[in-house]
């Protein structure tokens, strides 16, 4: 697997996702041709610089949870930024037979 192409791929991908949708990192992996892959797209993710406008907001785990520990400030900006897409939280969870991504 060349790491460098799947990058380019994972941040492809990530780059349709629409505003107010959302898609799991097996979802990721899955669209770039490499099943079971869900981790390496979380550390490609991890990688962004800061000013990335490239809407990794938009990924989460399979449970619909966003993956950073609840009430950490990284939790809390990934939260912030898909409520302001009309994204609804019930507790800690995100619907994902509402707002996945049907690419």
């Amino acid at each position: 697997m060349s790491t460098p192409k799947l990058s380019e791929m994972i941040w492809q991908v990530v780059a349709l996702i629409p505003e107010g949708n959302i898609a799991t990192y097996g979802q990721i992996a899955r669209l770039c041709g490499y099943p079971g892959h869900a981790r390496y797209v979380g550390s490609t993710l991890k990688q962004l610089p800061e000013d990335s406008i490239l809407p990794w907001h938009r990924v989460v785990n399979a449970k619909g949870e966003v993956a950073f520990p609840p009430g950490s400030d990284a939790y809390e900006r990934q939260r912030q930024l898909l409520e302001s897409e009309g994204i609804r939280f019930h507790g800690t969870k995100i619907s994902l037979s509402i707002y996945r991504w049907q690419s």
